[in-house]
């Protein structure tokens, strides 16, 4: 059985990015899995309850190695807008939302690591 790719794009642009960077995606991804899991059987789960903590750890790591390359300070404010809007919707118990702000976070996030990656080329 596969696991679930909550963050694809921020997955594949990681994927040629230093180690670090590819393992805070990995744990990013899982602990949104774990948040979903936990979200849709309405379960009050520590992983519901530190989702954010973790996004915010690949978020650090992500424009502190872009900031350099790209001026990072546009990416570094989606990044964070999208951090508020999952962490809204995880308080919320709001599925839908939750998976808009997911969908943006990946893009945001991606977004930098691909630039980061192009920048290496």
């Amino acid at each position: 059985m596969r696991d679930a790719v909550f963050l694809p794009l921020t997955m594949e642009a990681a994927g040629s990015c230093g180690s670090g960077l590819r393992t805070k995606a990995e744990a990013a991804n899982r602990a949104a899995a774990d948040c979903w899991t936990a979200m849709v059987g309405d379960c009050d789960t520590t992983g519901r309850r530190t989702l954010i903590l973790t996004l915010h750890d690949l978020s650090e790591a992500t424009v502190i190695s872009g900031r350099a390359a790209i001026g990072g300070m546009v990416q570094y404010r989606r990044v964070t807008e999208a951090e508020a809007l999952i962490d809204e919707a995880v308080r919320e118990g709001d599925g839908e939302e939750f998976a808009e702000a997911l969908v943006g976070y990946d893009l945001a996030v991606a977004t930098v690591l691909s630039r980061l990656r192009s920048q290496s080329a």
